[in-house]
């Protein structure tokens, strides 16, 4: 039973599931293997995901790893940060429409487009360094937002559809690490490379050559990738990421979205997960030697793979409720969060006053001071990473059938790329670069806490989700006037119902 009445703006219910079910969400719990569908390896989920993964290591792992070497490596880092906030300006429009393009190609081959503007970027920043022109790093940038916006969006919807419900926290947690092998990998060649440099400065050019090879390779992989209709999962139903309506009333459905309560409820938290990644890569820049930007680039893979996959076992427990799992993650994540920025903001403060009083900060591992300035840095990567799987997690628990999740998909990537545009685009700026990122990074934390709390705290409390009601006991449903409904979830043998007030 709910102890207060619900708020006017879920009149139909959030759709997390779990009612009065009291040992958890049995509808997510794994079957035994002898209840299980057969399935062929190449047509499996974990397949799929693997695929998926992949293509996230070659396209988007492997421009994280060129950021993660501090402003893609170059000795300055306004030219890149300008370049990457026109890439997250024109990813608002591609995300958003990216939609409308899966009705005509499907979300296999949105999946290839999205690849194909990443190289030419990397281009532009070997050209850059090596030759110190800035032409093609701005084109570059042009290409890989048009097409980076639908690559987030389609693979998006295929990690959040794709797996079983048992596998799902698992599977986002598998997925997402795949894109930080990407930044391990240029982390490690990245610092077998430039070991010796122990000053500030650029990136060797030749990290570069092997970055758009990586690259390139990334839309040949797509071909390997499953349709929705020929996977293979093992509770036997079927993907179906099909869209239906018109390219235009796809995007007027998308917008529409966009403008619901529990969306716009979202807005400050995803600000609050993205906002920060070109804040702790500028601070890495800024304050360290090439050397330690080359272990930070490998550090900020290592550490957020094993903090996703944690956070991502965690959330498919699915013997704990729904409502426990999803409280404890966010509660968890507001305050680990709240300390490192704490932490990072007394470090830039810091910083900033020493360079003013005119002495060089650049942090070397052999110079003292370096693992409290350092450590920071790791710990924001991870919570980076916490925050983007924890999102796919409440999509999967606000979408209320198919179609909404490549929408839903659409609309955060869309949303974190406006921004990333904006963090990307002020970090150019040096004053804001040293200190006034980390502090507004710091604000958003603060005042994004309470609409997303408003939002999860009705996480297994309401209805399941729309095509995926077969619960072996009672749920409750909510009507428009917040009275409580509980039964089966297919209705029980004589299609009775007990009504409890709220």
């Amino acid at each position: 039973m709910v102890s207060a009445g619900l708020p006017d703006e879920f009149p139909g219910g959030l759709p997390p599931r779990h009612g009065q079910i009291q040992h958890g969400d049995m509808g997510e719990v794994e079957p035994p293997k002898d209840q299980q569908f057969p399935v062929k390896w190449y047509r499996s989920t974990l397949f799929n995901i693997t695929i998926v993964g992949l293509c996230s290591f070659s396209c988007p792992g492997i421009w994280s790893a060129m950021n993660s070497l501090g402003a893609g490596g170059a000795a300055s880092p306004n030219l890149i940060n300008a370049a990457n906030a026109i890439t997250f300006c024109l990813m608002v429009v591609s995300s958003w429409l990216s939609s409308a393009l899966m009705y005509y190609v499907g979300v296999k081959g949105a999946l290839v487009f999205g690849c194909i503007g990443f190289a030419p970027f990397a281009a532009g920043l070997y050209t850059n360094n090596r030759f110190n022109n800035s032409w093609l790093v701005l084109l570059g940038a042009a290409l890989c937002g048009i097409s980076a916006g639908v690559f987030w969006a389609a693979e998006a919807s295929i990690a959040i559809a794709y797996p079983e419900p048992w596998n799902r926290g698992k599977a986002l947690g598998y997925w997402l690490s795949f894109k930080l092998f990407g930044q391990m990998l240029g982390g490690a060649i990245n610092l077998g490379l430039n070991a010796q440099n122990d000053e500030a400065g650029q990136v060797s050019y030749t990290v570069f050559l092997v970055f758009i090879a990586i690259q390139a390779a990334g839309p040949f992989l797509v071909f390997l990738l499953n349709s929705p209709d020929r996977v293979q999962r093992r509770d036997g139903k079927r993907v179906d990421l099909s869209i239906t309506k018109n390219p235009w009333e796809e995007i007027k459905a998308t917008t529409r979205l966009f403008f619901t309560k529990k969306f716009l409820l979202l807005l400050l938290w995803i600000g609050n997960a993205v906002f920060s990644e070109s804040v702790f890569f500028t601070y890495l820049a800024m304050w360290f030697s090439v050397r330690a930007r080359a272990l930070g680039s490998l550090m900020s893979g290592i550490v957020p793979v094993i903090g996703g996959n944690i956070l991502g076992w965690w959330l498919d427990r699915n013997r704990i409720s729904l409502k426990v799992r999803s409280r404890v993650a966010f509660w968890t994540l507001v305050v680990i969060q709240g300390a490192w920025w704490t932490w990072a903001t007394v470090n830039v403060t810091r910083f900033s006053k020493w360079k003013e009083e005119g002495g060089p900060v650049t942090f070397d591992w052999t110079t003292p001071g370096f693992g409290e300035a350092f450590g920071v840095f790791v710990f924001l990567a991870m919570g980076f990473q916490l925050n983007y799987l924890f999102l796919y997690f409440i999509v999967h628990n606000i979408a209320e059938n198919d179609e909404e999740i490549i929408r839903y998909a659409a609309l955060i990537r869309g949303t974190e790329s406006a921004w990333e545009a904006l963090s990307y685009g002020l970090e150019s700026l040096t004053l804001f670069a040293e200190t006034g990122g980390v502090y507004m990074s710091f604000a958003i934390w603060a005042v994004a806490i309470y609409p997303a709390w408003h939002l999860l705290r009705h996480f297994g409390v309401h209805r399941p989700l729309v095509g995926d009601e077969s619960y072996p006991a009672s749920i409750e449903r909510v009507d428009e006037k917040g009275v409580i409904s509980s039964g089966t979830s297919s209705g029980d043998e004589a299609g009775n119902e007990k009504t409890v007030k709220a």
